[in-house]
């Protein structure tokens, strides 16, 4: 059931700004000192570019079968039609959770940016969580920040894509003064300079770029509020990842040659550039530009969360009310509020759960790959004469290396690695969520009897 219609309004650059601006969030400003710390500043620079050659070959897949198949909810289409009804709710609902995940880490990260501009804002003490003192202005901010992203989003996707291309040039303008600052350190004296962190460090920060990539999906997920071609879906979405990656790497190397990283200062990127430039303004700049990274990060996910539970919701997996769309500014407003109600309670685990969070919710985005790659392939063979407006180079053999990358990467989660999910806590995140998805599709198949 639905109220109303998807509005087509999203040119190339809004969908671009979405892409991009969920990818680059504000991670690299709070953890660049950890990536750089574990796996130093060649074992950090080669996980992402290993994980984001991998992010790629997936994206390309996606890419092809964006253009091929333009239908709200993206993974769902395409594994419903290549596998059906159990593989296409496997596979939305993991990706669901990658994107609550995400939100969740926004309502959190924002207090802690805040915090770092503003001397004693951490007031009222709450509770501990994991070692980490929860306070009451933290939580209040989060959850207030959290209602206005989401009405924002409810109010229209145009207006969230607006807001996230002015987000993404603020980022590209810190990212700019912050690799010229990594450059004019490079001719400073820094024997700190931890150049490999050995096998252990490198998949310390390996296991955590898919869920630092996690946002070119979000362009499937809206594909019916597209208003461009179909072929410039696959390469908007291509795109933005490679630029994502070009981003990333050079944010680890201009960390890595900082000597604040060996202060191990809370706010290492901002630092760095602060230092380089010897001026507290650029530190606040950088710190202001991840906090822009925050929006864009809210608002795609936000977006594409709501059109996979949207999805579902249509399809009779979850529950009709979650299928509906506001008559007036064409959005999933129920979805919306739905995963907006959650980012509003995740200020209450503190700082301590950003890892967690972003632990779990990496490997409900890689089984998801999973699973899309797999369609790829099966599609190719399914529907050879499928219009492809955008083609994947390399044909059905790039599926299997997506597969084949998306399953290794699945492997760096599992117990037996030495980057394996922490036990109770993130693997009680991720089971406690298929627990949940599978308590929702049995009430929504029981009230459909």
């Amino acid at each position: 059931m639905t109220d109303g219609t998807f509005h087509r309004v999203l040119g190339r650059i809004d969908t671009f700004a979405l892409a991009f601006g969920a990818m680059i969030g504000w991670s690299w400003v709070i953890l660049a000192g950890t990536w750089v710390s574990d796996g130093g500043l060649l074992g950090a620079a080669l996980a992402f570019l290993a994980g984001g050659v991998a992010i790629c070959m997936i994206g390309l897949t996606y890419a092809e079968l964006a253009s091929a198949l333009p239908f709200v909810g993206g993974e769902h289409v395409y594994t419903q039609r290549a596998f059906g009804e159990a593989a296409s709710y496997i596979c939305t609902w993991s990706i669901i959770f990658g994107y609550v995940a995400v939100v969740a880490f926004e309502a959190i990260a924002l207090p802690v940016a805040v915090a770092s501009l503003v001397p004693g804002f951490r007031q009222i003490p709450l509770w501990t969580v994991a070692d980490y003192q929860v306070h009451g202005t933290e939580v209040a901010l989060g959850a207030l920040a959290a209602t206005g992203i989401t009405l924002l989003n409810i109010r229209g996707v145009r207006i969230a894509a607006r807001v996230q291309a002015v987000a993404v040039i603020f980022i590209l303008v810190a990212g700019a003064l912050l690799i010229v600052g990594g450059l004019l350190s490079m001719g400073q004296e820094n024997s700190e300079v931890l150049l490999w962190g050995g096998s252990p460090g490198f998949l310390s920060v390996l296991i955590m770029v898919p869920f630092l990539f996690v946002g070119f999906d979000v362009i499937p997920q809206s594909a019916e509020e597209i208003n461009t071609s179909q072929r410039d879906i696959g390469r908007v979405l291509i795109r933005s990842i490679l630029l994502a990656i070009f981003f990333y790497v050079l944010v680890v190397v201009a960390v890595g040659l900082s000597p604040s990283v060996g202060e191990n200062e809370g706010l290492v990127t901002a630092v760095a550039a602060g230092k380089a430039f010897n001026s507290p303004a650029v530190t606040a700049f950088i710190v202001l530009a991840g906090i822009g990274g925050i929006l864009t990060s809210w608002n795609a996910f936000l977006i594409g969360g709501s059109r996979a539970v949207f999805a579902l919701a249509h399809a009779g997996y979850l529950p009709a009310f979650l299928g509906r769309i506001h008559p007036q500014y064409g959005t999933p407003w129920y979805a919306i509020a739905v995963i907006g109600g959650i980012s509003v309670l995740a200020p209450l685990l503190g700082r301590s759960a950003l890892v967690w969070i972003i632990d779990a919710g990496g490997f409900g985005i890689v089984i998801a790959y999973v699973f899309v790659a797999a369609a790829f392939i099966a599609l190719r063979r399914k529907e050879p004469d499928l219009v492809r407006p955008y083609t994947a180079p390399g044909g059905e053999a790039t599926g299997w290396i997506a597969l084949t990358l998306g399953i290794a990467l699945s492997m760096l989660y599992l117990p037996w690695s030495p980057s394996a999910l922490l036990w109770p806590q993130e693997w009680g995140l991720l089971i406690g969520w298929y627990i949940l998805g599978l308590v929702l599709v049995l009430s929504a198949r029981q009230m459909k009897k």
